[in-house]
């Protein structure tokens, strides 16, 4: 039951906080109230049983919460026409409504009256279920400038009367990029071993395209997410991380990968040249049986153009490394500024190891696992060099 209650907490908390957002427009009240029904659920699921709608009880719980929180606290004027609310049943919740309300909270989160770290940091919260020392550690920050980011965000919401809304369709481009930079932002997130965090980041990106069906850089990301995301379950082999050369094709979800590549086609198809679409394209270049490394450096170094990013200009020597040889990939990767990022330094180590520069490739991997975070990560980089010490 305990690995029911916690697929629940990971699979549905974004949907009821969500709800209750929409329902109350009080982001406090709502997360409390949906923590409340978690409690409830942990206490009464193990005796009565798992529900046959496990979204929509919770939403039911939390907002009969809602309610009778509020009837307890009569000073809160500005709610008191939620008093005549009804209590809502499990049959009131319907399923599309909840996402309705998952993509108009997300829209709130991304307002450009909020910061971008805030916006992602928000939508972690609310739509991923992120707690604050995760979210903390994403950023790089300490736990409590993280909780004080979340709380000014919220209140800014509030204070400047944020709604809780899909924007207009006229102002649906202006806040595009910063909707699908989180989006891109929480797939990342779940990329890493939160499958539920990837799997709501697509359905958002779903929502999107659908929403906005014109928009090539929507298809983009939706296209790139799900080509990574087919990939997922041949990327892990006994706990340790498998590299994209290494992988069991066979353990890729084909008809995902034929989606995505779909996607791509109607982002090209509406001339699109975005960021998004082309790593799409990167990506699918990558799923190809005999991989184009020109084509794939190339497209890498539009996408440096396009972004100004080192970290694309690493990939872009490890794609010229393919092409030309480990030498002409290090002088690329040893001009990056980016010596806090451990993939620049497992790069390093894989590129001096093809040159047989054994020792240098040993103190780089060692560089790289001082700053890794990841178990599965760890793992692998101990084993390379292991491998050099043998």
């Amino acid at each position: 039951m305990t690995a029911i209650l916690e697929q629940a907490f990971r699979g549905h908390w974004g949907r009821v906080l969500a709800a209750l957002i929409g329902f109350l427009g009080d982001f406090d009240l709502a997360e409390e109230c949906a923590q409340e029904a978690f409690a409830i659920a942990a206490a009464r699921w193990p005796r009565d049983g798992a529900p046959a709608n496990p979204a929509a009880w919770l939403v039911t719980t939390a907002r009969n919460q809602a309610i009778n929180r509020i009837r307890r606290d009569r000073t809160l004027a500005a709610k008191t026409r939620l008093l005549e609310v009804p209590e809502a049943t499990e049959e009131d919740m319907e399923q599309a409504t909840i996402a309705d309300e998952r993509l108009e909270l997300l829209f709130t989160c991304c307002h450009p009256a909020l910061a971008i770290e805030a916006q992602v940091a928000l939508t972690l919260r609310t739509l991923g279920g992120l707690g604050t020392g995760e979210i903390a550690r994403a950023f790089l920050v300490p736990e409590p400038t993280m909780a004080q980011r979340l709380v000014r965000a919220k209140r800014k919401i509030k204070a400047a009367g944020i709604p809780f809304r899909v924007p207009p369709p006229h102002l649906l481009p202006d806040r595009l990029a910063a909707v699908l930079a989180v989006i891109y932002l929480v797939f990342n997130e779940g990329y890493g071993g939160r499958s539920e965090l990837a799997s709501e980041a697509i359905r958002l990106g779903r929502a999107l395209a659908e929403l906005m069906p014109d928009e090539p850089e929507v298809h983009g990301l939706l296209a790139l997410m799900l080509m990574h995301d087919a990939r997922r379950e041949a990327r892990f082999t006994g706990g340790e991380l498998v590299l994209l050369a290494d992988q069991d094709r066979a353990r890729w979800k084909q008809p995902q990968l034929r989606e995505g590549r779909a996607a791509l086609e109607r982002a090209l198809a509406l001339h699109g040249r975005g960021p998004y679409v082309v790593q799409a394209a990167i990506a699918s270049l990558h799923a190809d049986e005999a991989p184009d490394w020109p084509q794939i450096a190339a497209l890498y170094g539009e996408l440096t153009r396009l972004t100004g990013s080192p970290v694309v200009e690493l990939n872009r020597g490890i794609a010229v490394a393919e092409q030309h040889g480990a030498e002409a990939g290090l002088e690329i990767v040893d001009r990056l500024a980016l010596e806090d990022f451990h993939y620049l330094h497992a790069t390093r180590a894989e590129l001096l190891r093809r040159l047989g520069r054994n020792t240098e490739a040993a103190a780089a991997y060692r560089r790289a696992l001082a700053l890794v975070h990841d178990d599965a990560e760890r793992r692998l980089l101990e084993r390379r060099v292991a491998e050099l010490s043998t």
